[in-house]
């Protein structure tokens, strides 16, 4: 299974990578800052929500998700 911890690190080390802040990427997302903390704490996020936050931090879901150590988006 997929580990959340993993999820929420990957999605905070990218949008330092990236330059943004996670509240920035977050907002531009129309997420609530909650958000992360949701995926690390088991309760989980729509699939649509991961889908807005890779592309705000120009990666893949699954390299979000750990199923890829390689975030270019396949186009």
């Amino acid at each position: 299974m997929y580990n959340q911890q993993c999820i929420a690190d990957r999605i905070k080390a990218r949008s330092k990578q990236q330059g943004k802040s996670l509240k920035e990427v977050l907002d531009s997302c129309e997420l609530g800052i909650n958000t992360v903390s949701k995926i690390s704490n088991v309760t989980g996020i729509l699939t649509l929500n991961f889908a807005k936050i890779a592309d705000c931090l120009d990666c893949s879901v699954d390299y979000l998700l750990g199923r890829t150590d390689k975030p270019e988006v396949n186009k």
